[in-house]
């Protein structure tokens, strides 16, 4: 079976088109997925590439686009959503952590849908604890954990990673050393997770 690194951040806009319907996607093409959040803002630092801040036509660009792709999806956003997010590192804090504890597909998932369908900001209460919650874990404990030094040093170490495969966005696939950007790309990179673990 092929398989995709699904690298995205929590505080991507684009990101929420990709995350309610990836894992179906790449199951009907036969392709495992690994969801791998990151730091993009850091990244986007790094590389002086802020593409909306002080930038309202683009801005205004992003927002109508995001809606038209939602609709082709069946996804019902409230736009424009809260953005830009001042609590992007605790929510990609959380997600690193739950990536490692192994339920990081439902709070993406529910801390998304509460950021772009109930306007409540994700990293912030109380969309952080009602998303951490609705995976049945403690959110005090998640979010202490989240807060440590040692998470912070993990979501440092895959941003890291991130940047050595070449990913510079969210959302970003990684298949066969390929890295596609976007989530129109999506299909383009399970196709090519299918090629490359075709039998030669």
């Amino acid at each position: 079976m092929g398989h995709i690194d699904f690298w995205y951040s929590i505080g991507s806009t684009y990101t929420y088109l990709t995350v309610p319907r990836i894992e179906a996607v790449a199951q009907q093409a036969g392709v495992a997925v690994r969801w791998r959040p990151f730091n993009v803002r850091t990244v986007m630092v790094e590389q002086n590439n802020i593409p909306f801040m002080n930038k309202p036509v683009k801005s205004a660009y992003m927002w109508r686009d995001i809606g038209r792709r939602a609709a082709r999806y069946g996804l019902t956003p409230r736009l424009p959503a809260p953005y830009p997010l001042a609590g992007l590192e605790l929510a990609n804090r959380v997600a690193v952590l739950a990536e490692e504890e192994g339920w990081v597909a439902e709070y993406t998932r529910a801390t998304y849908r509460r950021w772009f369908e109930e306007g409540l900001p994700a990293g912030e209460e109380p969309n952080l604890s009602a998303s951490i919650a609705e995976t049945g874990l403690d959110p005090a404990r998640v979010i202490a954990e989240a807060q440590g030094e040692a998470t912070g040093a993990v979501l440092e170490a895959v941003t890291e990673e991130a940047v050595a495969l070449g990913v510079f966005g969210s959302p970003s696939f990684v298949a066969g050393g390929e890295v596609f950007w976007g989530d129109d790309r999506l299909e383009d990179a399970l196709d090519w997770a299918r090629r490359d673990a075709a039998p030669r």
